[in-house]
């Protein structure tokens, strides 16, 4: 008897996937196809986690913006008139229009278009017209989004009461201070939509187990080998990249592993294939006005994650972060920004193509893979298969997480250690 087709059968409840999943395998299908799980997934951790917005540089001068939308909120991230960066809800305190409808902008002040409600750039109403000798402007400024500039990126959280932010701030600062993004300016930005779950995309950037079969273009620099790119069970790194460890730290440059104990965010400055620089078809550093104070051109790059929105890498030259947003259970926004000198000068210290080719490839090689797996996944013959302990530990770390914090707010507490 053939199987019905997923439409025809009923989501089992999530209480009941979480139960029954393997350790080591992939995820049930309704984790990468469910509309009821995606918004789950929403509500437990975009609605309530920190997430990566973007570079601070963006914000180059008093009133300028970043909009950012994530699920139903839509928010206003701007530079106010003391230089300090504040996010406030798009939505104007009186009918709730949207005040700014551009993606970024720069603004004296912000003027809802709809009755011309005014706000200064601290959230302050400033004027309402005919509003009565009884109302009170103090009453209706615009509502706060919790929000945090790490050491050059921008952070907001919107969440009634924030999770503990500190101590990741606290870790990585000292890692993320060599490379001075707050010298930074943005060189380019690309924005792909992936058609797959947001789960898909982080899994594919977990391991590199793919790496030798679809990215040729990042194969010349980034070591495919999981003993170089991952950690063993016991934490033990081999002994070349205990070197690079030792020399950078000796050097000023922080580098050494660290995993948070709750598995969200990681930071470790890891070695390029031998001889590479940067991120380039050549392995050559892609930009000669340098970004930040690393102390040699073979540092290899950091790489930071931390869940739910980014992945970075900073090299000795330059930067890239990417952030990752939801958009449906089969969609996901993923966007790329390369970080430079302020004071590089495109066409003469760096070559643009040059700067972004390694990864403009292979974002779209990803969006490839992570589209073929969301379309095999979506077949009523899938089945969960095991991972590669070995090439795909990341994922496992990645899946573990995940599952760790839906069991801890969908089961019973007596069930969620499990």
């Amino acid at each position: 008897m053939s199987r019905p087709h997923l439409s025809q059968t009923q989501t089992p409840p999530l209480s009941e996937l979480l139960m029954q999943h393997r350790p080591g395998h992939a995820l049930p299908q309704p984790f990468y196809t469910s509309p009821e799980i995606f918004e789950a997934d929403i509500e437990a951790f975009f609605y309530r986690d920190w997430l990566y917005a973007f570079p601070a540089c963006l914000l180059d001068k008093a009133g300028s913006y970043q909009r950012i939308r994530m699920g139903a909120y839509d928010v206003i991230v701007l530079r106010d008139a003391q230089g300090a960066i504040r996010a406030f809800h798009n939505s104007c305190r009186h009918r709730g229009s949207i005040i700014c409808s551009a993606a970024q902008g720069r603004v004296a002040k912000l003027t809802c278009p709809y009755h011309q409600w005014t706000y200064d750039l601290d959230g302050r109403l400033l004027w309402a017209r005919d509003m009565g000798s009884d109302f009170d402007p103090s009453k209706h400024g615009l509502k706060p989004v919790h929000c945090r500039d790490l050491a050059g990126l921008v952070y907001i959280c919107l969440a009634p009461e924030a999770p503990d932010f500190d101590r990741f701030a606290e870790t990585v600062t000292p890692y993320l201070a060599v490379h001075d993004l707050s010298n930074a300016k943005v060189a380019h930005q690309s924005t792909i939509i992936e058609n797959g779950n947001w789960k898909l995309v982080w899994e594919n950037n977990r391991e590199c187990y793919h790496c030798a079969g679809n990215h040729p273009d990042l194969c010349r620099t980034y070591p495919e080998d999981p003993t170089i790119s991952g950690v063993s069970a016991d934490g033990v790194f081999p002994e070349k990249v205990e070197y690079h460890f030792n020399r950078l730290e000796g050097l000023g440059a922080p580098s050494r592993f660290r995993l948070d104990e709750a598995g969200q965010f990681r930071v470790a400055r890891m070695p390029l294939l031998d001889g590479a620089q940067s991120y380039t078809i050549s392995g050559k550093i892609a930009v000669r006005k340098r970004l930040g104070q690393v102390p040699v051109l073979d540092a290899g790059t950091l790489l930071l994650f931390n869940y739910p929105t980014t992945w970075n890498h900073f090299l000795s030259d330059h930067s890239i972060t990417f952030r990752v947003t939801p958009i449906g259970p089969q969609q996901t926004e993923v966007q790329t920004t390369w970080l430079v000198h302020k004071d590089a000068v495109e066409g003469v210290d760096y070559d643009l193509k040059d700067l972004t080719v390694v990864w403009e490839h292979t974002n779209d090689e990803d969006r490839r893979v992570v589209e073929d797996n969301q379309q095999g996944i979506n077949s009523p013959a899938y089945e969960p298969g095991p991972y590669s302990a070995s090439h795909e530990d990341g994922v496992i770390q990645f899946v573990d997480w995940y599952l760790g914090r839906m069991r801890a707010r969908h089961l019973p507490s007596s069930l969620a250690a499990e």
